[in-house]
């Protein structure tokens, strides 16, 4: 059930008007209004929390997909390092072959404290800027952190649309039973399901999920 199916409820409820049942289909049409507009909160909530579950966990991906580059590449500078050191340790040596291994070693450290970190200049102290593997490290580890906050949030839209739209079709049969209980029944529901959609705004409470 939808907004739409909720309006049309509602159409019905005035239509059908009584004297026996007219205040209470008006109340149950009134509830089944709001829930209706709850639902569409959800909904939407729900669905930009997908978005952001789905983005940060693309962005998560690629920075550690980067960062493993990075790695690779360091490591293939640290056995650089170990054959030059190597070489450097030959005796006989002539001067300029050693003053360009002395050069290519300094590069591989270099390089490799490059790799290791790399702030940005415009923002040196910010651990989550930056091309390092430090920096990198942050990054994913920051959205990472970001995508399982979606994943609260869209766990609890979900449980609150269920909820929500059972509310809705209980409030639907009460209507039609002129039945209390089965309204007080869907009010409760309804009544869990906005508090489940506020926490996926707020995240007031993590669900056992």
């Amino acid at each position: 059930m939808d907004s739409a199916d909720a309006a049309e409820i509602v159409a019905e409820a005035h239509e059908g008007n009584d004297a026996r049942g007219a205040g209470f289909r008006n109340r149950a049409a009134l509830m089944i209004a709001i829930l209706a507009a709850v639902l569409a909160i959800a909904g939407l909530g729900g669905g930009n929390a997908t978005d952001d579950m789905i983005h940060n966990n693309i962005r998560a991906s690629d920075t550690w997909a980067f960062f493993q580059a990075k790695n690779m590449r360091q490591t293939a500078h640290e056995i650089a390092i170990v054959e030059i050191e190597g070489d450097l340790a030959e005796p006989g040596l002539d001067p300029a072959t050693r003053a360009r291994l002395e050069r290519s070693l300094a590069e591989s450290r270099a390089n490799i404290a490059r790799y290791e970190s790399e702030p940005d200049p415009a923002a040196p102290n910010d651990p989550l800027r930056g091309e390092g593997k430090r920096q990198l490290r942050a990054q994913a580890e920051a959205f990472e952190a970001a995508r399982e906050v979606a994943v609260e949030r869209d766990n609890s839209f979900d449980m609150a649309e269920v909820l929500l739209q059972i509310a809705l079709v209980l409030g639907s049969v009460a209507i039609l039973a002129i039945n209390r209980r089965i309204l007080i029944l869907s009010a409760v529901l309804g009544a869990l399901g906005a508090l489940l959609t506020l926490n996926g705004f707020l995240l007031l409470v993590a669900l056992p999920l």
